[in-house]
């Protein structure tokens, strides 16, 4: 058994954090509390992008579906995250071709665009009011980057055939942008952006829809598997058996399972977002309204909300608390890149805790004939969690070509494990922020 400490070290107990996000939620009908022992198909852990998507797409083939969510639904980083629905993998497509090799990176490549796909199908299908814009801006914060930026563009364009992403020069990205502080990057045009916590609300109404029945309060403290038969423990007693289990926790996963926490570690992100600014000065700093995602090692990551709020996401932390001033934390990193955002008043700052592995690459496994997970998603998890969920109820119907793709990807354990894997990144992520400032 463990202790939840993820769960509860920064947030209060069933409230979503006062994000802005959570303050321009939309409104959505309570999902029950979990009351007495329940029987199903298949469990889902974890009521972020990964369990919401498997419960809405194992309910409409037909399984009895039950989803348990430790708090509300989209209330880990799938309700707090920069809302950047991006293009390819973690990893650019040559790492990945050095990885696996051409085939299979190219398997990638297109299993990266099916999750894009998805989003805005899911949005189309089922009316999500999320604020979808297309548009994601890189941005070389380095002139010695912006090379091998535009050939990697050209690459995709090439070899892959993407023909959404387009080279910017540095006269151009301070038109775009009104800043000084980029030399250059690319203009990703297939790739967008959301509101993710109202994304991850209107899947959650679509899975309720087809059936699926959502559980909210219902703190998972254990499971075990034995002979084909799933039991599923929460902190109030309950108890509900399955014949299988989807663990969709990512950052949140703690001690549940140890054979997935060696390979993946918590780490916390932060977001500001300012006062509505006036359009004028909105258009200047974003011209086209698009995301950005700077080449810092610590991303940069900003874009406007659907009120001309500027949302700037920046720095990172390791260990279980966030810092006591988030506003105060994150506001230096926006200033850096907005000098003339220094006197405006900021509105909302918030934490969120996301899953990383070592090579930055999502973590797939059937862990045991009935146990499936994905997880780890490395800051890139919008699209890619989202589609998990539907290649893991693919898998457990049975059709495991892209399941196995992913899975076959090989994810180190952290060295020394769970017990060393915090102080070793720490001193890899100083090194890290060093060269950011070289």
């Amino acid at each position: 058994m463990f202790t939840p400490n993820l769960l509860t070290a920064n947030d209060t107990a069933g409230a979503y954090p006062a994000s802005y996000y959570a303050a321009t939620a939309n409104a959505t009908e309570p999902f029950a509390k979990l009351e007495g022992d329940q029987t199903c198909d298949i469990v889902v852990i974890g009521g972020g992008f990964t369990g919401l998507s498997s419960a809405l797409h194992l309910a409409e083939r037909g399984f009895d579906v039950i989803l348990l969510e430790a708090h509300r639904v989209g209330w880990g980083a799938s309700g707090r995250n920069g809302g950047q629905v991006g293009s390819g993998q973690r990893r650019e497509q040559d790492d990945l071709e050095k990885m696996v090799g051409r085939d299979d990176a190219k398997k990638l490549w297109d299993i990266a665009e099916q999750s894009k796909d998805i989003v805005k199908s899911l949005i189309a299908k089922h009316g999500i009011k999320c604020d979808w814009k297309p548009g994601i801006l890189h941005a070389d914060h380095r002139a010695r980057f912006v090379a091998d930026s535009h050939a990697y563009s050209e690459k995709l364009r090439d070899e892959y055939g993407y023909q959404d992403i387009r080279n910017v020069d540095r006269d151009e990205m301070r038109e775009m942008l009104g800043t000084s502080f980029y030399h250059g990057g690319s203009l990703d045009m297939g790739a967008g952006h959301i509101h993710p916590l109202n994304f991850a609300l209107g899947i959650a109404n679509a899975a309720r829809a087809a059936g699926a029945r959502i559980f909210e309060g219902a703190v998972v403290t254990s499971y075990e598997n034995q002979a084909g038969k799933v039991t599923v423990k929460t902190k109030d007693g309950a108890v509900v058996s399955a014949n299988k289990v989807i663990l969709g926790c990512n950052g949140y996963l703690d001690g549940l399972e140890d054979r997935v926490a060696k390979r993946v570690m918590p780490i916390n992100n932060f977001i500001i977002a300012t006062e509505p600014l006036s359009d004028d000065l909105a258009r200047e700093l974003i011209r086209d309204d698009v995301a950005v995602a700077d080449s810092k090692f610590v991303i940069n990551y900003y874009r406007l909300s659907a009120d001309k709020r500027m949302l700037f996401g920046g720095g990172e932390t390791y260990g279980y608390t966030f810092p006591k001033d988030i506003k105060s934390f994150v506001s230096p990193h926006m200033i850096e890149v907005y000098p003339q955002l220094k006197d405006v008043k900021i509105d909302y700052g918030w934490g969120g805790t996301l899953a990383i592995t070592m090579n930055r690459m999502p973590f797939f496994r059937k862990i045991e004939d009935n146990v499936f997970t994905a997880t780890g998603y490395s800051g890139h998890g919008v699209a890619m969690a989202t589609l998990a969920g539907q290649i893991m109820a693919d898998a457990v119907g049975g059709t495991m070509e892209r399941f196995d793709v992913m899975s076959n990807l090989k994810i180190p354990v952290f060295p020394g494990g769970k017990a060393l894997r915090f102080p070793l990144l720490v001193a890899a992520m100083v090194w890290y922020s060093i060269r950011d400032r070289l």
